[in-house]
């Protein structure tokens, strides 16, 4: 989650099953992630539990037009093997 928060420039709630349920135990951890992949807030317990975080939404446009401006960073000619090609290669 971390990871796509980071990679999509936006915030991230996961949220996840706590408890025991049909005899098994759920993982719990529900987390609010910013677009820096940083956690900013994460249940800490396998009971209900209820998790806030103030968030910048302006943050996710810091990201985008900056580490991730796609527009200024995007090179496609470095991708042309991967366009031109339908199949591997066997190496020589």
């Amino acid at each position: 989650m971390q990871a796509g928060a980071y990679q999509n420039e936006t915030w991230v709630v996961g949220v996840a099953k706590c408890g025991r349920e049909e005899g098994v135990d759920q993982i719990g951890q529900s987390q609010i992630i910013a677009p820096s992949g940083e956690t900013v807030a994460m249940a800490t317990t396998l009971g209900d539990e209820l998790i806030v975080a103030r968030r910048d939404l302006d943050l996710c446009r810091s990201y985008k037009t900056t580490v991730f401006d796609f527009g200024r960073h995007r090179r496609p000619q470095h991708y042309r093997l991967i366009v031109e090609r339908t199949g591997a290669i066997p190496a020589s």
